[in-house]
């Protein structure tokens, strides 16, 4: 008969190595499900559904259309090519790409290529024909050539294939059937032009609170603390031109500080930040692209 001595050791070993198991798969797990977590609370965060996630560049252009006009302003020159950099950014946050290593020489981050690194289908037509043209270059190509290629500033007959045209419109249609906005058809005396009035006020509220609250509310005077992609949006919404539209709401006094914290991000250099433990550092050579 075996005696309780014996079974109290069995039972209590049985727990130890099932606790030990437990801990094992736990932190297994820490590692491949840490980051899809982190994006489900920040969803949850922002009251945001799959159907209504918006992309880095959705984003942009949704600050900068005139709610009732549907279009973005005739004289803003910058959000074309500040969209191409939300395409850069979108890609290396979503693993499709990355910059080379800075080498031995330590390269500067406008110096070094963007190197394809997975052809995994995004699900966004235009980051997928911005991916398929990165991947089928050789040699790989810089970030500001690739802001000029993909915008089709370039004086190089054979590269105009770059282009990635009607992007605006584009980016809009997405935005209609995510139903946030919706298509019209207005005269201008000498021409008929298809806008996109809002027809979703929340979103775009909640899109410009969360603007205002990260540079106000939820300030944390440290980039490498911030999330990226807000760090991305705030950089690449005042590189389009666009970034004031989410704080004319604001009262003079935050209207001020909200800009002094912005100069301050923009005063930054990206090379130091590009260098800091945990930086995506194609975020940093966009920033850089912009700021030069």
């Amino acid at each position: 008969m075996t005696s309780l001595t014996q079974r109290s050791s069995g039972l209590v070993q049985r727990r130890t190595e099932a606790s030990r198991n437990a801990a094992a798969d736990k932190e297994r797990g820490i590692g491949e499900d840490d980051e899809s977590r982190r994006e489900e609370e920040e969803e949850d965060d922002n009251g945001d559904s799959k159907e209504t996630r918006l992309t880095l560049m959705e984003e942009v252009l949704l600050l900068g259309l005139k709610d009732r006009e549907g279009y973005t302003s005739f004289w803003n020159d910058c959000i074309s090519s500040g969209l191409r950099g939300c395409m850069l950014i979108e890609l290396a946050l979503r693993g499709r790409l990355h910059l080379e290593p800075c080498g031995i020489r330590r390269k500067s981050l406008l110096a070094r290529k963007v190197i394809f690194k997975s052809d995994a289908p995004t699900g966004d037509m235009l980051l997928d024909e911005a991916l398929k043209h990165i991947k089928e270059t050789q040699p790989p190509e810089t970030v500001q050539s690739w802001i000029e290629l993909l915008s089709g500033e370039t004086w190089n007959p054979l590269k105009l294939h770059f282009q990635l045209r009607n992007v605006r419109e584009r980016l809009a249609k997405n935005l209609v059937e995510k139903g946030v906005l919706t298509t019209e058809k207005q005269n201008f005396l000498l021409f008929d032009m298809t806008t996109h009035p809002l027809t979703n006020s929340t979103i775009k509220q909640r899109l410009v609170r969360k603007v205002q609250e990260s540079v106000l509310d939820r300030w944390v005077n440290e980039p490498q603390r911030m999330d990226r992609r807000m760090l991305a949006l705030i950089f690449l919404a005042h590189s389009s031109d666009v970034l004031e539209n989410a704080f004319a709401p604001l009262l003079d006094e935050q209207y001020d500080l909200a800009m002094k914290r912005v100069r301050l991000l923009l005063d930054l250099d990206p090379e130091v930040e590009a260098a800091k433990s945990g930086a995506n550092e194609l975020l940093w050579a966009v920033v850089a692209a912009f700021t030069k």
